[in-house]
């Protein structure tokens, strides 16, 4: 049986005595604050490890959305989200009048958002990248954009890792 990364995204922060009883059920690790866990679940297909932590955790902590961690070799993560009944109805109306399945058109739509989300934020960095070389030269926008990446930390306060070519022919770090 293989083993599933779960990922389990909360409608609100958990408690201390939310968590305890469910790591009772259920091995979790929580980020710190309180509203993503995380648990490995073995199961034989990732739908079904996803409905399996959803039964055992539904009555101890605030479930909203589980998903599979890593993609599948398709590049697939698998989603696990719970409708009531007026979105249900909704959902099942839509699918119908595109002769879709549920599962189908909410797949199709939450890739459909993604895709126009991402290309809307092309468009933006591509707008602001247009404003900044109508006033500086490329090379200029160039070399502040990399002393930038030089600098910034990550949020653990390390330095990013970086090659330095002028100092020295091995990696080195920034901090």
């Amino acid at each position: 049986m293989t083993h599933h990364v779960v990922e389990i995204l909360l409608t609100r922060p958990v408690t201390q005595s939310e968590l305890r009883r469910a790591s009772r059920a259920l091995p979790l690790g929580a980020n710190c604050d309180g509203t993503r866990l995380m648990t490995i679940h073995p199961a034989k297909t990732p739908g079904r490890a996803l409905r399996s932590v959803r039964r055992r955790l539904q009555r101890l902590v605030p479930v909203d959305i589980l998903t599979t961690h890593y993609p599948d070799p398709s590049g697939q993560v698998t989603l696990n989200v719970e409708f009531g009944p007026a979105p249900w109805r909704l959902i099942r109306v839509a699918a119908a009048a595109r002769g879709q399945r549920p599962a189908e058109y909410v797949g199709q739509s939450l890739t459909g958002a993604l895709r126009r989300s991402e290309q809307e934020r092309d468009r933006a960095l591509t707008a602001q990248l247009e404003g900044m070389l109508a006033h500086h030269r490329p090379e200029e926008v160039l070399a502040c954009t990399a002393r930038i990446l030089l600098h910034r930390r990550d949020p653990g306060g390390r330095g990013l890792d970086l090659w330095d070519a002028t100092e020295s022919s091995s990696p080195t770090s920034t901090t």
